[in-house]
């Protein structure tokens, strides 16, 4: 009788976390004239020239920047003019790091490294950094593209890292360069 009720119970629960556990539907995308592919959720769009104006003040705001309906969760790229190659990406790792330290002493950190993501050296940081209202998590990522450092983050608040952790980093894994 036991194992009924469980096997009961088991059949209620698991159609249950299946509908709370929503896979994030992701596409691949060619930009910067097909020299780079990553994966952008579906639902996202090209965050407008008047958004990125307000939510990126400074001139060095990103060259390109997908979000959700609301602007909350992006993913932005900055192709810079900063030097890059493959043997600098650790540097950048540790120049990085050392940089967010010093902005964000608060900062709960997650990881942060250098590997391998299709073919080329991938620098990457993961932290959770505090805002005016909330904390943001941050996945940053970056490699060389022609020379130049590639920089992608991935942004949501605290409160969607359960939902979107997970693809934030199948969104990081999915850089291709293709030079």
């Amino acid at each position: 009788m036991k194992r009924v009720k469980l096997l009961f119970i088991g059949l209620l629960i698991i159609p249950l976390l299946s509908m709370t556990i929503e896979k994030i539907e992701l596409e691949v995308k060619s930009l910067f004239d097909d020299k780079v592919e990553l994966k952008i959720p579906i639902e996202f769009d090209i965050m407008s020239e008047e958004l990125m104006k307000l939510k990126y003040p400074s001139e060095r705001r990103p060259t390109l920047v997908y979000s959700n309906e609301s602007g909350g969760i992006n993913v932005a790229l900055n192709f810079t003019e900063n030097k890059a190659s493959q043997e600098l990406i650790e540097p950048y790792v540790d120049n990085f790091v050392n940089t967010f330290k010093n902005m964000y002493p608060s900062a709960e950190w997650k990881g942060s490294g250098a590997k391998n993501i299709n073919g080329k050296k991938v620098g990457f940081l993961k932290l959770i950094t505090p805002a005016i209202d909330t904390k943001i998590y941050n996945v940053i990522f970056f490699t060389d593209l022609n020379g130049k450092l590639l920089l992608c983050t991935f942004n949501c608040t605290e409160k969607s890292i359960k939902e979107w952790e997970t693809t934030a980093d199948e969104i990081m894994n999915s850089l291709k360069i293709k030079e």
